[in-house]
């Protein structure tokens, strides 16, 4: 009589709570059950429409210049609420990780995943679509309410207009790729307080170094900042000068976000938990 055995590959592939499919299933368990969770998407909610409706209805066309009527872009002072809600979700990505390192469940989810860049992996996914369903539908949703907000004889615009539905598509995918990136942040530095100062160095810092080196290096090198390629390519509709093309942008944002889960899953890797 033979027994059968396993190679080492085949072993791990047969250990329970080892696919992708069933570390995401553990990893939406986690993000879910957290009360912080449900907090930060209610504060994303809250300034992405609150902001939106206070933009639009303080934007007086009577009393605007002819120059500020040609440059006015109704859905991109709608996106106002960007602003916070890059932050929000960028913190939402750090905790997704950072705190199992301070709590030390960390060691216990190694323990049923040895394979940690399969982890980060499948964090990754579950922010990636809490996230994204999040941002679009308070995109929309802020775009709808901004409309109403704007008082004639102010220009509205419509999904139906140029440009205005890959920018509300764009804008409501922005904050999860923000929330990727600093993800990614929080696999590499594992501290809570280090990771979010990271992201809003990352956001609000950096842009303001460049404002004393002079017009042609913040037009050159800002605009491959993330909130200016927000602001100014993937949710505006009229064309902002030195600034990237809306695809060209959102492209340059998935590249921050997969080289940042790329050295977070190296990071994780090399680094004892």
């Amino acid at each position: 009589m033979t027994t059968a055995t396993l190679s080492r590959s085949q072993a791990d592939t047969a250990r329970p709570g080892y696919s992708f499919r069933s570390t995401a299933r553990m990893e939406w368990l986690k993000l879910r059950s957290v009360r912080s969770t449900s907090w930060i998407v209610l504060v994303f909610a809250a300034g992405m429409i609150g902001l939106s409706v206070l933009v639009l209805s303080h934007e007086h066309w009577a009393t605007m210049t002819a120059a500020d009527r040609a440059s006015f872009d109704p859905v991109n002072d709608g996106f106002t609420g960007l602003a916070l809600g890059q932050l929000v979700l960028g913190v939402l990505g750090v905790l997704a990780i950072t705190t199992e390192f301070s709590s030390g469940m960390i060691r216990a989810t190694f323990a049923a995943v040895p394979r940690r860049p399969m982890v980060l992996a499948a964090k990754a996914a579950v922010v990636a679509a809490v996230t994204l369903v999040a941002g679009e539908v308070l995109a929309f949703g802020a775009f709808a309410a901004g409309e109403l907000a704007l008082r004639s004889p102010a220009p509205h615009a419509t999904l139906g207009q140029p440009g205005v539905l890959r920018a509300v598509l764009m804008g409501g995918a922005y904050p999860a790729l923000i929330a990727l990136i600093a993800l990614g942040l929080g696999a590499i530095i594992r501290n809570t307080a280090a990771a979010i100062s990271a992201v809003v160095g990352m956001l609000f810092v950096l842009p303001l170094i460049l404002l004393p080196l002079g017009t042609s290096i913040q037009n050159s090198v800002g605009r491959f900042m993330p909130m200016l390629i927000a602001e100014n390519s993937l949710t505006a509709v009229k064309p902002q000068s030195h600034a990237l093309p809306a695809g060209l942008g959102f492209a340059v944002l998935c590249g921050y976000a997969a080289i940042a889960l790329a050295a977070g899953g190296w990071a994780l890797a090399r680094r004892d938990a």
